[in-house]
C-alpha cells in the first residue's frame, strides 16, 4: 500500500483562480497543494484583455451587483499590486451611427463611478474637441464626443505567478507540471491520483478544489462517484498584438459589424486588439484565433483608425466558461457559479465562470463554502494586507 501525503485542499489548475484560492487558503493555516499539468497561467488566464475593470458594459445587463464588486476589488488590486496593476485612461468615441448615444453613455459612467464609490479612479469627463487631434489617429470623421474614464490594466500571467508566489511564501505546494489523474471521494476524504513525469502519485485532501477553467467538466469526468455537471458553454476570445504603440492610453469602441464592445489597449511598446466571442465546441486544446475573427478586429481597428499600421506580430486566443444558453455571448451573466457535491459536507467544489478582477473574491467564496469540511487552523496571515509583486 503507497504512502499518500495528507493534504487539507488540492486544487486542479495553475490559473488565476487556481492561485487566488491557493493564497487565500494557505492564508488562513490550511495545507494546499496545486496540481497544474502544463505551466502556471498557461490558457484563459495569460490570454485575456489584460484588465482589471468594473465591466462598464455589465451595466446595460442590470448585473449591477457584478460591477460593484469587480470596482471594490479593483480598487484592492490597486493597493496591494501597485507595481503589477495600473491605472489607465479610457476613451469612448461617440459617432453619429454610434447605437448608444452621449447622454446614455454620459449616464453609464455616472452610475459605474457611483458604484466605484468615488475617489480619482472614478472620475470622469468629456474631452474638449482641441484635443480629438491627440488620440492616437482615432478618426474625428462624424465624431460627435468623446469621454475619458478611468480602469487598471495588467500582466494577467505575472498576476497570476504573484498570486502563487504569495501563496508559496505561506506553505502552499505547487507541483508543475503535474497532471490530475483521478479522484474517488468518500463520506471522509478524496484519494487523489496524480502523474509526475512518468510516475503516478497519490495524495489525500479533505477537500478537491476544481480550478480546471476551459477543462472544468473534463476533470468531473476523472472523479468517482461522477459528479453533476453545471451546463456550460466554451466561448474562444481571440486578441490580436500590432506593430506600433499607442500614446494617450485605452480605447473602448463599438464594432461596426455588431455593435459588441472592442478594446484597443497599449501592451509593451505595441497594440493590443480584442475581443471575440465565437461558440467553442472542441478540445481546449485546439483552441486557435480563426481568420474569421482576425479579420472581425481588423475591420474594426481600421474603421476607428484608418491611418495605423496593421501589421499583426501575435494572436492569441482564450476560452471563457459561460452558463449554457441560447442567447449571444455578449449579453451572458459573468458571475461566477461553485458547484459542489454535497451542499452540508462539500468534498469537492468546481469552480465555473469568473472574471480574472474578481479572483480573490471568488477565492473568499470557495473557502466559506468549504470551511464546514476543513478542520480547524490557525491562519497565518490576512490576504487583505499580503502586498503582491512579480516573483
Amino acid at each position: 500500500m503507497p504512502a499518500f501525503n495528507h493534504y487539507d485542499i488540492v486544487i486542479v489548475g495553475g490559473g488565476i483562480q487556481g492561485a487566488a484560492v491557493a493564497q487565500a487558503a494557505a492564508a488562513r493555516g490550511y495545507t494546499v497543494l496545486v496540481l497544474e499539468k502544463t505551466a502556471l497561467a498557461a490558457a484563459t488566464s495569460s490570454r485575456s484583455s489584460k484588465l482589471i475593470h468594473g465591466g462598464l458594459r455589465y451595466l446595460e445587463n442590470g448585473h449591477f451587483a457584478l460591477v460593484h464588486e469587480s470596482l471594490r476589488e479593483r480598487s484592492e488590486w490597486l493597493r496591494l499590486a501597485p507595481s503589477l496593476v495600473r491605472l489607465s485612461p479610457f476613451y469612448i468615441p461617440v459617432y453619429r451611427e454610434t447605437s448608444r448615444s452621449s447622454l446614455v453613455i454620459r449616464a453609464g459612467l455616472s452610475l459605474y463611478a457611483l458604484l466605484a464609490g468615488g475617489g480619482s479612479s472614478a472620475r470622469f469627463r468629456s474631452v474638449p474637441k482641441s484635443e480629438w487631434e491627440q488620440l492616437d489617429g482615432l478618426t474625428t470623421e462624424g465624431l460627435k464626443q468623446v469621454f475619458q474614464y478611468w480602469d487598471a490594466q495588467t500582466d494577467d500571467r505575472l498576476l497570476t505567478q504573484a498570486l502563487m508566489h504569495s501563496a508559496q511564501s505561506l506553505g502552499a505546494e505547487l507541483l508543475c507540471p503535474a497532471e490530475f489523474i483521478h479522484a474517488t471521494l468518500s463520506s471522509s476524504m478524496c484519494e487523489i491520483d496524480y502523474l509526475q513525469g512518468d510516475r503516478i502519485n497519490y495524495c489525500r485532501a479533505a477537500v478537491l478544489v476544481n480550478a480546471a477553467g476551459p477543462w472544468v467538466n473534463k476533470v468531473l469526468h476523472r472523479i468517482d462517484p461522477l459528479p453533476v455537471e453545471y451546463p456550460i458553454d466554451l466561448v474562444q476570445g481571440t486578441h490580436l498584438v500590432l506593430e506600433g504603440c499607442l500614446n494617450r492610453g485605452c480605447y473602448y469602441l463599438e464594432s461596426p459589424a455588431d455593435r459588441r464592445a472592442v478594446f484597443v489597449l497599449p501592451w509593451y511598446q505595441h497594440t493590443l486588439l480584442g475581443t471575440t466571442e465565437t461558440l467553442f465546441n472542441g478540445d481546449p486544446e485546439e483552441s486557435y484565433p480563426l481568420v474569421t475573427e482576425e479579420t472581425y478586429l481588423l475591420d474594426c481597428f481600421h474603421h476607428y483608425f484608418p491611418e495605423r499600421n496593421r501589421v499583426v506580430r501575435e494572436k492569441f486566443s482564450g476560452l471563457r466558461v459561460l452558463p449554457a444558453s441560447q442567447g449571444a455571448a455578449f449579453r451572458r451573466s459573468r458571475e461566477i457559479h461553485l458547484q459542489c457535491d454535497s451542499p452540508q459536507n462539500p468534498r469537492l467544489v468546481s469552480i465555473y465562470g469568473g472574471k480574472l478582477t474578481v479572483c480573490r473574491a471568488t477565492a473568499q467564496k470557495v473557502l466559506h463554502t468549504i470551511m464546514p469540511t476543513l478542520p480547524h487552523r490557525t491562519p497565518k496571515a490576512d490576504v487583505s494586507r499580503l502586498m503582491l509583486e512579480s516573483p
